[in-house]
Formats: structure tokens, C-alpha cells, sequence
């Protein structure tokens, strides 16, 4: 019986080609790095901002952490505004952290080759370290969840107010937190790691976005020397207050 014409002889069945999923692009992953990096930074200096507060001590301290909780109430429910921040945030940290790990993991396999068979030159100690400091910066953003927002860590000293009755402790918590020596000198120690993951990070948003221009990089680089230079300094000084009495 002749076989049909395209069909395998014997009965074969044809090979099943499997679907290999699009590979995302250089650029994509470049533009999502800078466009969630720079989410995440301008979080950072709004948080150091609130972080002044405590020098004018509990009251003003407290009082904006339930600001914060209550803001966009009624429209929202309470705490509504800073969950949808907070879903924002960890989609922006995963996104970045996904493709910060695909671009280094095709430059291991590349030998260097990011794009094109273009090779990275990476000069800066910023450059040389973003993923051992996003690394770090991913353990602090864990531990400083647990101790002060969900106050798991701080929970034994009794500042930990029931969720529901409108208390905020806050001023407490972050007390009770760097008065440990141990914590102290990690927090004080990431501070400096963010400064540097903020400086090259955000020196590298106008690469990644395409911008050009000698003057638009020298701009940046002022601006992301001023960022990282402000956050290490202003939060890196909250524990070496807070152990010397000046935050009580």
C-alpha cells in the first residue's frame, strides 16, 4: 500500500517540536532593571525623609507612621494606599532582581557577551559588586521587614501594637531595634552597601534608557552621587544615635 506523500515511511511518527519560550531581549531586560531601580530609589529617599522624623522624637515619629496608614482613607480602606505601595514595591523587587540574575547569568555563559557579541566593561567597584550588594540589600530588606514593619524580631519588648487598634509604636520598634549593638552595625553596614548599589545603580539608568549627551551624564552622575551620598549618610546615623542616647 504506497504510503501518503509527506507522510513518514513504516508508520513513523513525525518528531514534536517543542515550543522554546522568546527569549527577552538585551534591552528589555536593561529597561526593566533601570525603570524598577528607579522605583525603588525614589522609595528610598522618601523613607530616609520619614527617617528624620525620629530625631524630633516619638510623637512626630509616630504620627507620621500612622499618617502613612491612614492616608487615602476614606476613598481607601485603612492602610489601603500603603498596601498597594507595598504590592508595587515587591513587584518592582522581583522584576529587577529576575532580570539583574538573566543578564549576569548570560554574561557568565557569554564569557562577558551581553549583547550582539558586545562585551561589558565593568571598571567601577559598583559595577564589580551589584550582585554580592544586591545580595546584602536582599537579606536587610528580609530582616528589617521582620523587625520593624511586621515587628516579629522587636515583638518581645511588648512595642508591637494589635493590629486594628489604631496604635502605632514605631518610634519604639526602630528604638528597640538599633539599641542592639549587633543590629546596629549591620544596619550601619548596609547603609553603606546601599549607598553604593544606589550610586552606580542609578549612574546606570541613563545607559540603560538610552540617553546620550555628555551633559546628561554628568548631571546624572551628581544626581546619583548626591542619592546614594544622602541615604548612607542619614539613615547610617540613625544606630550611632540611637546607642549614644541622642534617639532615647
Amino acid at each position: 500500500m504506497p504510503t501518503t506523500a509527506g507522510a513518514p515511511a513504516g508508520g513513523d511518527t513525525p518528531p514534536v517540536r517543542r515550543r522554546v519560550p522568546p527569549r527577552l531581549s538585551f534591552s528589555l531586560l536593561k529597561t526593566t532593571m533601570a525603570v524598577t531601580g528607579t522605583v525603588m530609589a525614589a522609595f528610598v529617599v522618601v523613607h530616609m525623609v520619614g527617617n528624620l522624623k525620629a530625631l524630633l522624637g516619638p510623637e512626630s515619629f509616630n504620627g507620621y507612621a500612622a499618617w502613612l496608614r491612614e492616608l487615602g482613607y476614606p476613598l481607601l480602606p485603612h492602610e489601603g494606599l500603603l498596601w498597594i505601595l507595598r504590592v508595587v514595591l515587591a513587584g518592582c523587587l522581583a522584576a529587577h532582581v529576575a532580570a539583574g540574575l538573566t543578564l549576569w547569568r548570560r554574561a557568565r555563559r557569554s564569557g562577558g557577551a551581553v549583547s550582539g557579541g558586545r562585551r561589558m566593561r565593568v571598571r567601577t567597584t559598583g559595577a564589580r559588586s551589584m550582585v554580592l550588594t544586591g545580595g546584602l540589600l536582599l537579606v536587610f530588606v528580609a530582616v528589617h521587614v521582620l523587625d520593624l514593619t511586621i515587628g516579629r524580631l522587636v515583638a518581645p519588648q511588648g512595642f508591637l501594637a494589635p493590629a486594628g487598634t489604631g496604635q502605632v509604636h514605631a518610634y519604639e520598634n526602630l528604638v528597640a531595634s538599633l539599641s542592639r549593638p549587633v543590629m546596629a552595625a549591620f544596619y550601619s553596614l548596609v547603609m553603606l552597601t546601599l549607598g553604593l548599589h544606589l550610586a552606580q545603580g542609578l549612574w546606570s539608568v541613563v545607559h540603560d534608557l538610552g540617553g546620550t549627551g555628555a551633559r546628561l551624564r554628568r548631571t546624572v552622575l551628581i544626581i546619583a552621587l548626591a542619592v546614594a551620598a544622602s541615604v548612607a549618610l542619614v539613615n547610617g546615623m540613625l544606630p550611632l544615635l540611637v546607642l549614644t542616647g541622642r534617639i532615647p
